[in-house]
């Protein structure tokens, strides 16, 4: 995995210790909208299907948070999906409640960044969060890793799901 991403054919360093599959997730803290801090403990037991993006103020990032809840629908109960960016929790909150929100957890990485310094995905240039979707199962392994090369793409969301399914069956 390359730690240099694209921005619109411009290139863009992600800062932090990039993460690697296959091994034991790293801690974090972030925010919840209703300015709670929030770490990966918290989702203890559960697999863990994390989306991260720049804002939700953009028609890519906003189209990822509706495919991943849309698709969340059929996850079972063991899976969660969160949503992490560095927009203010006031700004998710609007954004969750205008769109109807209800199966991915969003979460802000505004006043710490420790979610995109730990996992390597904080771009230098922007100190925004990169594109990404990361599995975690039930004991916090890193099962899956895709860092979309180009911001502006959305994620390969059929390879998400495939990845998902081999990894429940773990």
């Amino acid at each position: 995995m390359a730690s240099n991403i694209k921005f619109k054919g411009n290139t863009v360093t992600l800062e932090g210790n990039l993460i690697k599959t296959g091994v034991k997730a790293p801690d974090f803290k972030v925010v919840s909208q209703d300015m709670k801090d929030v770490t990966l403990a918290d989702f203890k037991g559960k697999v863990k299907v994390i989306t991260s993006f720049l804002s939700l103020d953009t028609s890519v990032c906003d189209l990822q948070v509706k495919e991943f809840n849309q698709e969340a629908i059929a996850f079972s109960s063991d899976i969660v999906v969160l949503g992490i960016s560095k927009d203010l929790p006031f700004a998710q909150k609007r954004f969750c409640e205008m769109n109807g929100i209800k199966n991915v957890t969003v979460l802000s990485d505004y006043k710490y960044s420790s979610f995109g310094k730990n996992y390597g995905l904080l771009i230098k240039e922007m100190q925004l969060l990169a594109r990404a979707v990361l599995i975690l199962d039930k004991n916090d392994v890193v099962r899956y890793v895709q860092i979309v090369e180009e911001l502006s793409k959305q994620p390969d969301y059929e390879d998400v799901l495939k990845a998902l399914k081999e990894i429940v069956k773990i």
